[in-house]
């Protein structure tokens, strides 16, 4: 769905490039996630996805189709939610949706009907300067989605919600996924990217450091070793021991017998972890 080649980009005036040759492909149907600290090229690389920064240096193949050749059809396929969304704040959620709906040319989604997705059915009518950053945050959601685009652009879905719309949000990009959208993600939320994405990329300094999914990154820079904790004369107690042969591990079988077990974790790494030791870089 998106193939991108040896991106190169440099702000006017920048003694830096922004972008220093970064390499990437993205399926149809998969939740691709850009990870990593403000300035590191995230933000940049998905405007070039979108359109909005043109003089780009590589190649930027989206849907079959050279970027740089897009035309006014392209924002028909696509559908983009930025991590601060601008509204017209004497307007309605329903007027909003509506205005913008009256932009497309093609078939569009019915505006009440992402509200009532998103939980704000019942604000439809009220006007956005009253609503909260999470609120505008759902309703921003529900614009990305009007033109029934095929890819979505997402900067930090989960930014501003509460636990629980927080995880309404990551699902409802789950069931996006699974009627066959791709979904381009930014996020600083290694526990949304976790959770959803098929792969994500660590970018730092305008190159990617690396790209896999989210298990096979724990599984490779994790410790193969199991923790257990358990109580003995009614002290907490840890002990490790290694995964391999574990089935056999006497001194283990004997623990799990005859202690009082508390705890038993695998010791895999954290994003986190693994973020700062590809990159020396902490995830802020």
């Amino acid at each position: 769905m998106i193939e991108v080649k040896e991106l190169r980009f440099r702000y006017p005036g920048a003694k830096e490039p922004a972008l220093r040759g970064i390499d990437f492909s993205i399926g149809p149907g998969e939740i691709f996630g850009f990870l990593g600290p403000s300035g590191a090229g995230k933000s940049t690389t998905q405007k070039i996805l979108i359109g909005i920064l043109k003089q780009y240096e590589g190649q930027v193949r989206v849907m079959g189709r050279e970027l740089r050749q897009a035309k006014n059809d392209y924002y028909e396929k696509i559908g983009v939610a930025f991590e601060f969304p601008n509204f017209y704040s004497r307007f309605t959620a329903l007027e909003n949706l509506r205005l913008f709906r009256s932009l497309y040319a093609g078939e569009t989604e019915e505006p009440q009907r992402l509200l009532e997705m998103v939980d704000l059915g019942k604000f439809a009518d009220e006007k956005v300067s009253g609503f909260s950053k999470g609120m505008k945050m759902r309703l921003n959601f529900c614009r990305a989605l009007l033109s029934k685009p095929d890819i979505l652009f997402l900067d930090e879905p989960t930014s501003g919600l509460d636990p629980v719309n927080a995880q309404v949000m990551k699902q409802l990009i789950l069931e996006k996924k699974a009627e066959g959208k791709t979904i381009v993600m930014t996020t600083h939320n290694m526990q949304a990217a976790e959770e959803i994405c098929d792969r994500i990329a660590f970018i730092v300094d305008g190159g990617i450091s690396l790209i896999d999914t989210p298990r096979e990154l724990k599984l490779r820079h994790g410790k193969r070793r199991v923790r257990i904790e358990f109580r003995e004369e009614a002290k907490l107690v840890s002990e490790q021991f290694e995964l391999d042969g574990i089935g056999a591990n006497k001194s283990f079988l004997q623990l799990l017998r005859n202690k009082p077990i508390e705890t038993i974790h695998s010791q895999e790494a954290t994003l986190q972890d693994i973020f700062l030791a590809v990159t020396g870089r902490r995830l802020t």
